[in-house]
């Protein structure tokens, strides 16, 4: 796409399987008090495809876009459908099928060569606490639910994205960091729903960041503040090269990100984990759902 960075489509990275099943087992262990004191639900994805596809923006249309990074669903594409992501699919997810949502986001791109990066891994957040939204006001989002963070457009920083060196300091632009320190991209969605809208014409306005500490009055429903933090190893210390695929030309490199959304959770679990873990302000390590049962990771590749 013109202005953007070149993408060599050669060294567009291998799909990966994921899991066909809900991987869950019982073993006992409940949600426990960490010193954030906050209700924190989290979990772990594997990077799943690269395509030009983005189902929210341009629905039906293959190839339409810049180059996206998907984790989550499998079968993630231009003709997905929120009925489509529930209840089809494999998962790159902790518990496999039980979280078929699918989170996505502009594909991370070496200047020098037009490589596509693979993402190390993402540690999804859904979390409360913050921004005065306390744990028991939050709500299980309903199913179909979809929704966009940042701006695709955007060519200068922006409050819900963030960049850094892991264990360094958070930057609004892709740094240089250290060769072997991991890359770490942080995108954080509103955590305010209208209660009525499962998407809008921008997939934005249904949904709203809180304000004064509180939900805004149009949007009165709180739900899990998510967040998505994108690991990227850095071998060869050569981060200072890499620009989002939606960056233009010109713009600071890391300034157009973004990422989108739909709820795949299986009903009873999201319900349970916000019940169990978010409500009573516990954390649930990366795989407690609260109850005694916990995600696995069982499919080749999952850390």
């Amino acid at each position: 796409m013109s202005g953007l960075p070149v993408v060599n489509a050669a060294l567009i990275p291998a799909s990966r399987p994921g899991s066909a099943t809900a991987d869950v087992t019982v073993n006992g262990e409940l949600g426990f008090k960490d010193a954030g004191g906050i209700g924190a639900f989290r979990t772990v994805c594997q990077f799943s495809h690269m395509n030009f596809d983005d189902p929210l923006v341009f629905p039906g249309q293959q190839g339409a876009t810049h180059l996206h990074v998907f984790w989550g669903n499998t079968s993630t594409r231009f003709d997905s459908t929120p009925q489509s992501i529930a209840t089809s699919g494999g998962s790159t997810c902790r518990g496999g099928i039980i979280n078929r949502s699918a989170y996505w986001a502009p594909a991370m791109i070496d200047t020098r060569t037009g490589a596509p990066q693979v993402p190390h891994l993402i540690h999804v957040y859904y979390k409360t606490g913050y921004n005065g939204i306390t744990d028991a006001q939050v709500r299980p989002w309903p199913q179909g639910l979809r929704m966009i963070a940042g701006s695709a457009s955007s060519q200068g920083s922006q409050p819900h994205v963030k960049y850094g060196c892991v264990n360094g300091a958070i930057t609004s632009t892709i740094p240089s960091c250290p060769a072997g320190t991991l890359v770490a991209m942080d995108i954080s969605f509103p955590q305010c729903w209208d209660g009525v809208n499962l998407s809008s014409p921008d997939h934005k306005s249904h949904v709203a960041y809180p304000s004064g500490r509180k939900c805004p009055a149009s949007h009165p429903v709180a739900t899990p503040e998510l967040s998505i933090h994108i690991w990227y190893k850095n071998p060869n210390g050569d981060s200072a090269n890499w620009r989002l695929s939606s960056d233009r030309n010109g713009a600071p490199a890391g300034s157009s990100g973004h990422a989108d959304w739909i709820n795949g959770w299986d009903p009873e679990i999201m319900q349970t984990w916000v019940r169990r873990i978010i409500n009573p302000g516990l954390s649930g390590g990366s795989s407690l759902i609260g109850d005694g049962r916990i995600m696995n990771c069982n499919f080749p590749g999952c850390v």
